[in-house]
């Protein structure tokens, strides 16, 4: 299946980054550029792509507000990109396929394109189109945390925090609970006390026997030994 795109961004040098990337990515068609969330509108209703990579901050009608003005059933998934991480929750709010951050890295383009993939050949109404989420205790009450928003997730004595670019929620739950009550394949437990998006990992450092995770913020997380070689299996299958 071809996915046809229409990529926005109020950019050129962006643009043209995110096409040459695109070009490496099997099975999609680049069929518009946008410089604006207006032009993007326009674009989907001209072309009725399957996939928009969309910019959040243009000058005008940016990435968020041309989402909601895509509202309906002929939407294509969206996947914003963005340099920024605080608008994670309103993106994953207006049903985003994915949420990549600026420099986009190749595997990380690869698997949103998956994800995009997955979610068009899914049969209307089957479990695979409704986005699998968390919910959390929040001050106000609760909030719903889109599995696909979670970086990574640590134990806090009988709570897990959840880390997402917007903020960290902390639920009641072990992690055993937690690691089979996720849906989302790129989140891997890759220690007792840890489990970490694979898209999320920049690099692994090794130091005698021991390895960790840096993650593309900076965090780094221990891999405990017995969930090394599958944490190290898991990666090569996610690496470019």
């Amino acid at each position: 299946m071809t996915l046809r795109a229409v990529i926005a961004d109020d950019e050129p040098l962006a643009l043209d980054l995110i096409e040459a990337l695109m070009a490496e990515v099997a099975g999609v068609e680049i069929v518009a550029r946008a410089g604006s969330g207006e032009e993007a509108v326009k674009a989907v209703a001209v072309h009725a792509p399957d996939l928009l990579l969309l910019d959040v901050e243009m000058p005008g009608c940016g990435g968020l507000q041309a989402a909601f003005e895509l509202g309906g059933a002929n939407r294509p998934e969206i996947v914003f990109v963005t340099a920024h991480d605080r608008f994670a929750v309103d993106a994953f709010d207006l049903n985003a396929a994915d949420y990549l951050l600026k420099p986009v890295r190749l595997h990380r383009l690869r698997q949103a394109v998956e994800k995009v993939r997955r979610r068009r050949q899914a049969p209307t109404g089957s479990p695979a189109v409704s986005e699998p989420f968390l919910w959390a205790p929040t001050r106000e009450g609760r909030a719903r945390v889109a599995e696909a928003s979670i970086r990574w997730i640590e134990a806090e004595k009988d709570h897990a925090l959840l880390h997402t670019p917007a903020r960290s929620y902390m639920v009641r739950t072990t992690m055993g609970e937690l690691a089979r009550a996720l849906r989302d394949p790129d989140l891997v437990r890759v220690h007792r006390s840890a489990i970490v998006r694979l898209g999320a990992v920049a690099s692994v450092k090794r130091r005698r026997k021991a390895i960790s995770l840096v993650l593309d913020d900076g965090r780094i997380v221990p891999v405990g030994p017995s969930y090394a070689a599958e944490t190290l299996r898991r990666l090569s299958l996610a690496a470019v």
